[in-house]
């Protein structure tokens, strides 16, 4: 079937890259606003009969970036594609995946019923908060994993004596997918969010002293979370040369701020969403590129072909 991609406002840089690694070229849509603010799409060639991706990360500002996939995704249908897939490689309202309290929306099922409504037949995620939001979809969810590609650029350059660190109960899994993959113990930092960029840290669990840190999440957001962490690691006796690995780098808020203030020795995300040019500026920051897996997701998902290797079973 033929193959059509295109993109949105949020991150036209990778979607580019994954055209780019595919030998194709990106698919002309214009993306606009009425005078009153009201958002405008438009497609500028045919997808008649087509298997059509729509590579939009739902990064901040989420509302605008979801709305601007769902109106592509009808411009697509009422146009003509044979089938729908949505590539969003930071899914925006993930970790909104229950409720807290008892009077809050479960906003991931909300985005998921929005998407399915929008036509989409599938979703390709990467590296997703939870693991158990598959459950919230009607669809198929493809939860790849860019842990493979962190690995591979973590891997040259390891601290002599390291120890990989999940900064909350949550990255458990994650850090020891990580630490089995490089061979090394892992640790966990027990932690308390008492806001949304307020964390105190209670516990850890492992030994740290001595050894230098590789702090392992699925996203850095504010930044709070692995401050704590860090500073805890240190007062356990932990070398001051931490590495800190992260999918997704939305560093909003005052997180670059608070992370320059850390005896950081690097620190690695993805490029699912732009990087804050500040965050370029003052952090030793190391972006790998998620192209070559998305493209080859896009390729076997066309061709019907296994994605079994690429999926996050953690």
């Amino acid at each position: 079937m033929s193959i059509s991609l295109f993109t949105g406002t949020s991150n036209p840089a990778l979607a580019q890259a994954v055209a780019a690694a595919l030998g194709m070229p990106l698919g002309r849509a214009e993306v606009s606003r009425f005078p009153d603010g009201e958002l405008r799409v438009e497609l500028h060639e045919t997808v008649r009969g087509h298997d059509v991706y729509l590579v939009q990360p739902t990064s901040p500002p989420a509302e605008e970036h979801l709305f601007v996939l769902l109106l592509l995704a009808d411009a697509c249908k009422r146009a003509g594609a044979q089938s729908l897939t949505a590539v969003m490689p930071y899914f925006g309202y993930a970790r909104q995946d229950r409720r807290a309290q008892g009077r809050q929306p479960v906003a991931a099922r909300l985005v998921a019923d929005m998407l399915a409504v929008a036509g989409f037949g599938r979703v390709v995620a990467l590296d997703l908060h939870n693991r158990a939001m598959e459950g919230v979809f009607s669809m198929p969810l493809e939860h790849v994993s860019a842990i493979s590609a962190l690995v591979a650029a973590v891997r040259s350059n390891i601290p002599e004596n390291a120890v990989v660190v999940a900064s909350d109960l949550g990255a458990t899994k994650l850090a020891e997918q990580w630490a089995r993959l490089l061979d090394l113990p892992a640790a966990l930092v027990h932690k308390k969010r008492v806001s949304g960029d307020v964390v105190h840290v209670r516990d850890i669990t492992g030994d740290v002293a001595g050894r230098a840190p590789i702090l392992v999440d699925d996203m850095i957001s504010t930044g709070g979370t692995l401050v704590a962490a860090a500073k805890c690691l240190l007062d356990a006796g932990a070398r001051p040369e931490i590495v800190v690995a992260a999918t997704h780098g939305l560093l909003v808020g005052e997180a670059v701020e608070r992370l320059a203030q850390l005896p950081l020795k690097r620190i690695l995300v993805t490029d699912t969403v732009v990087v804050p040019p500040a965050a370029a500026a003052r952090l030793p920051l190391t972006v790998v590129s998620v192209a070559p897996l998305l493209a080859e997701c896009i390729r076997r998902l066309n061709s019907g072909e296994s994605l079994s290797d690429l999926l996050s079973w953690g």
